[in-house]
């Protein structure tokens, strides 16, 4: 347990948490709506510092980040809790679990990237759940990871307000958001927040110069219409630019959302239709078990050729297109 950052006290020993947009007001005794930030006699205190309850060694495509460092390993941790309640949740089991409620490990910054450096990992992902929830532990990981030459990347819903953002950036080398839709219905109705401090995110991020890359899972009948992905890519084009690197995942049904059917795949194509018609240069269609290359945006040719997170060929040199040298965004 360690005492939390962005908060400030209230009377009666109440506080309130100034980390996310939601601004809880949290009564001695009680928790945030994450689950994992406790007010413990007018203190507010983090109960996941330290102690994740997912660990694992995935690759970096997996988070997924296709142009940062290509092939390469990621040491992730998450812990439970999240302070968003999505319908859709494809790991509720963890995002929407009390940490008391799971196994956790016992394992303070310096352990993990410890562990980093010993799997030969060249970066730590904070994911699984929403690691703003767990900012404390992130911070103080990523500042002796940064020391150590190990990479930091922040998979986040982006519903993080602009202060801690700006500090965190300070830490991080990529970020990866999820942008759950683009209308506030589909953030109010369905995952219990706000669409446009996630797009503030995504304008930090771009001004602090941090590499990030953006997804968006596509649920039948919630935010699969063509209308809806053309104002999205058509918003990321004129504030990110044409180089923001967009993913679109499919559904599967699980948690409060079990009851529809996964997402066709020809939506999918016509999302990734969709957004390069709006000029974005990099689209691309996962969760659906076929490939994911890359391609130069200038001439075309093939620069990454991908299958199941796996590196086949990679033809990128120093950054650049090796055929006709034009630069290919991201870190290589």
């Amino acid at each position: 347990m360690k005492e939390a950052l962005y908060w400030k006290k209230l009377a009666d020993n109440t506080v309130q948490c100034v980390l996310c947009p939601h601004f809880c007001v949290i009564e001695d005794g009680k928790r945030g709506k994450c689950r994992v930030r406790e007010n413990r006699k007018g203190i507010l205190y983090s109960l996941v510092y330290g102690k994740p309850n997912s660990v694992a060694i995935d690759p970096v495509e997996k988070k997924p980040q296709n142009h940062f460092y290509p092939g390469t390993l990621a040491f992730s941790i998450g812990t439970a809790g999240c302070n968003l309640k999505c319908h859709f949740c494809q790991n509720y089991e963890l995002s929407q679990s009390n940490p008391e409620d799971m196994p956790s490990y016992e394992m303070p910054p310096e352990k993990v990237v410890e562990e980093a450096i010993e799997n030969s990992c060249r970066s730590i992902a904070y994911t699984y759940s929403e690691p703003t929830i767990f900012l404390e532990y992130v911070l103080d990981t990523a500042k002796i990871a940064r020391k150590k030459g190990v990479k930091n990347i922040f998979v986040t819903n982006g519903f993080i307000n602009p202060e801690p953002l700006k500090e965190l950036c300070r830490y991080i080398d990529a970020a990866h958001v999820d942008l759950k839709g683009f209308t506030e219905e589909v953030y109010s109705k369905t995952c219990g927040a706000r669409l446009a401090p996630v797009l503030e995110t995504l304008k930090i991020l771009k001004k602090e110069k941090v590499w990030f890359e953006v997804i968006n899972l596509i649920v039948p009948g919630m935010n699969d219409s063509m209308k809806q992905v053309k104002e999205m890519c058509g918003w990321l084009k004129k504030n990110i630019g044409s180089d923001c690197v967009l993913h679109f995942s499919r559904f599967f049904p699980c948690y409060l959302m079990s009851n529809l059917p996964a997402t066709p795949v020809e939506t999918l194509d016509k999302a990734r239709e969709t957004a390069l018609k709006a000029g974005l240069h990099y689209v691309y269609v996962g969760n659906v078990g076929e490939e994911e290359n890359t391609s130069c945006h200038k001439c075309k040719k093939l620069l990454i050729r991908r299958r199941s997170y796996n590196i086949l060929e990679n033809h990128i040199k120093q950054g650049k297109c090796p055929y006709c040298k034009a630069r290919i965004p991201g870190r290589f």
